[in-house]
């Protein structure tokens, strides 16, 4: 794969990799820690006597999870611009979200609020780390076909095609 100009030296890694790995995990750190805010502002707000017109501790609740699913994935996965596009673009509303509800209040109740400020400073750090994963990965479609030569290329021992057209192992 020396023609695609990913890979630059023999030992099949790109120069950046090392970049990729450090901002991968700071945007896993910094999903993870928005999501860990939105539970700790939430759990108090669903077990004890709340609004019950105010949404945000059940909105909060899901929102963690949707973000620690994506913390998971971009950990595991292989470098998909759209995962990271996912991220960036979750973390980014969540930080409008909070401007939307507080209006021009916002810098007040951010600045009476310690959570907040861990969370919304999480989730810019967060931001900027998966738009430099999404700049640094190559396209969806290469890494896939990538994936898809690798486990070609690994399933016959002379190279060749399987007899069914596909990969032995699914």
């Amino acid at each position: 794969m020396a023609g695609d100009g990913i890979r630059t030296d023999g030992s099949g890694r790109s120069k950046s990799s090392g970049r990729k790995r450090a901002f991968r995990l700071v945007a896993v750190q910094a999903a993870t820690v928005s999501a860990a805010t939105h539970l700790l502002w939430a759990w108090p707000r669903l077990t004890g006597p709340s609004d019950p017109a105010d949404p945000r501790p059940y909105v909060f609740v899901l929102a963690a999870a949707f973000t620690a699913v994506v913390a998971a994935a971009t950990l595991r996965a292989d470098e998909y611009r759209r995962l990271y596009a996912l991220g960036a673009g979750t973390l980014a509303a969540y930080l409008v979200g909070y401007v939307a509800w507080h209006g021009g209040g916002t810098a007040a109740a951010f600045s009476a609020d310690p959570l907040a400020i861990v969370g919304k400073t999480a989730e810019v750090v967060g931001v900027a780390a998966f738009l430099a994963l999404y700049r640094l990965a190559p396209p969806t479609s290469v890494v896939v076909a990538r994936r898809a030569g690798d486990e070609f290329e690994g399933s016959e021992p002379d190279g060749g095609e399987p007899e069914n057209g596909g990969s032995e192992d699914g």
